[in-house]
């Protein structure tokens, strides 16, 4: 997979993935909700002071979600064309 390529350009196989395999699933879910969370928490300026620990260890895990994700994505890539 090139670096640059994006959950647009791999809609087709996440949607795949999303209804063929529970883990695969649950990851996507989980790092999309994290980057709700994230997202939500970083507008609200009062609450991202208190929290920047918190937030910092949201997006490792966010970040740990999307490698498995696109590792994930990668090998199935690599077992459709064989």
């Amino acid at each position: 997979m090139r670096k640059t390529d994006t959950w647009q350009d791999n809609k087709d196989i996440i949607a795949e993935l999303k209804q063929q395999d529970s883990h695969f699933a649950s990851i996507f879910d989980e790092h999309t909700q994290l980057n709700q969370q994230i997202n939500q928490l970083e507008r609200d300026l009062v609450k991202h002071a208190s929290r920047d620990e918190e937030i910092e260890q949201m997006k490792r895990r966010k970040l740990q979600l999307k490698d498995e994700i696109y590792k994930i994505i990668d090998k199935n890539k690599t077992q459709s064309r064989t």
